[in-house]
């Protein structure tokens, strides 16, 4: 971590995490693809519950990336103690706060569907799906802690081992369940039931392993110092998950209320659609960024601020080129791209194809802002980092959903998510300018 060649190092622990981030992206697009091919209302409810899935994947991340990144430092520091008691209390309060969610969201469900975004039409569908996703729930929070927790002390191999794995099954199950059973999206959740629990179980195994560090009970021993390092390391990836997915439920509200008369189901799927394309490009960034926060919590850790420096530069330099030849084929496969889930609904290949264009124009300008966020999260730049990943989704997407539709209509909506982008980057880029003079000043030994 500490002596390896940069470029090297960052892409050897990218490129795991590049294929379990890009293989659980896939699978999603996949319950799509089976799914779309029941009818447009039941791709429209799935595309609900999604926003149910990606709140728990940020409780997930809150306590992976929290206690994660303190593990970073704290092996860096050689502090083995502090990194074993803090494994067990993020993967053990996880499993508990998703055994709440889990009963809460089985007791009001229907109410849970309508505040997701669905139409009348819509929640039988969603309901469908979130009956086995609720149940799902303690396994899918912890499962992320735990591949967190591997992947920042190092071992992106083993974390990309358990997600691809449960992803891939996720993959045969749904054509089991929908294709050869007939389940329809009752199939479909049933599948990410089970993969998810399998997944959970190889990660939860790799935590045994020599060289990782080990899942004990009498480890768990919770304190307010403990969840203060888990909110302070935690808290950027929250909102910047969680707000995420409330910004898909506002959506999937304003496409109803936009859409024309009788096509509400073609318009919710649409946007649900592009928001899973999306996600899947952005994995491969979440991907690079997630190989480059292990090298540099531990350089970070062991003072060596050049190295975070060289890390930090070459990190975003792939991230944008990668976002650059992204977008361009998004721009100009996106008829295809969105005919592919669904071919037989004009309308919703109509809306598709518009709101899939405008979020490729301004989306090579992650490259900048998800590397910066990740940074600041390690370096535990609680409020910077905080700040940052609350603006794409929230500080500059809520007055432009608000403001920009109400102007523009339906076209509005679609450019909504390509106007918070060009605004997030105007943020993070004075980040950017201070982090690269901060980390030149220490390196130097002139900071102050």
């Amino acid at each position: 971590m500490t002596e390896a060649p940069i470029p090297r190092l960052i892409l050897s622990l990218s490129v795991p995490t590049i294929i379990s981030m890009s293989v659980s992206a896939i699978y999603n697009i996949v319950d799509s693809w089976f799914v779309g091919h029941i009818s447009t209302a039941a791709a429209a409810g799935v595309g609900v519950a999604f926003s149910y899935q990606a709140f728990i994947q940020a409780i997930g991340f809150f306590f992976g990336s929290g206690s994660g990144n303190y593990i970073s430092r704290a092996l860096g520091a050689r502090n083995t103690g502090g990194a074993d008691r803090m494994a067990a209390t993020g993967f053990f309060t996880s499993f508990l706060v998703g055994i709440v969610l889990m009963v809460l969201g089985t007791l009001f469900m229907t109410p849970l569907s309508r505040m997701l975004g669905a139409t009348p039409d819509v929640v039988p569908y969603s309901n469908d799906y979130l009956r086995w996703l609720l149940i799902a729930t303690p396994f899918f929070i912890s499962q992320i802690t735990l591949n967190n927790q591997l992947r920042l002390q190092g071992n992106a191999m083993m974390a990309m081992i358990g997600i691809t794995t449960g992803a891939l099954l996720n993959i045969f199950f749904d054509w089991l369940f929908i294709r050869h059973f007939d389940m329809g999206v009752s199939g479909a959740s049933l599948a990410t039931l089970i993969s998810q629990f399998i997944s959970w179980l190889l990660l939860l195994w790799a935590t045994s392993l020599d060289g990782n560090v080990h899942i004990r009970f009498r480890n768990f021993v919770p304190s307010v110092e403990r969840f203060r390092e888990i909110a302070a390391g935690g808290l950027p990836s929250l909102m910047r998950q969680s707000l995420s997915s409330l910004s898909a439920i506002f959506m999937n509200w304003a496409a109803a209320s936009y859409a024309l008369q009788g096509q509400e189901a073609s318009t919710i799927a649409a946007f649900t659609i592009v928001a899973r394309v999306m996600q899947c490009a952005m994995a491969v960034i979440l991907g690079v960024g997630q190989g480059f926060q292990p090298v540099c919590g531990f350089n970070w850790g062991a003072k060596l601020y050049g190295r975070v420096r060289r890390s930090y530069l070459f990190t975003i330099t792939v991230c944008v080129i990668i976002l650059l030849f992204t977008s361009a084929a998004g721009w100009i496969f996106a008829p295809e791209i969105i005919s592919f889930f669904r071919d037989e609904d004009p309308e919703l290949i109509r809306v598709g194809v518009r709101v899939l264009r405008w979020q490729c124009i301004a989306f090579p300008l992650v490259g900048l802002t998800t590397p910066t966020n990740m940074l600041l999260q390690n370096i535990r730049r609680t409020k910077k980092a905080t700040l940052l990943a609350m603006s794409r989704h929230g500080y500059f997407f809520y007055p432009v959903f608000f403001i920009v539709p109400g102007i523009w209509g339906l076209e509005g909506l679609q450019a909504t998510m390509a106007i918070s982008d060009v605004l997030t980057f105007m943020v993070a880029f004075p980040f950017f300018i201070s982090i690269i003079r901060e980390l030149s000043a220490r390196e130097k030994g002139i900071f102050e």
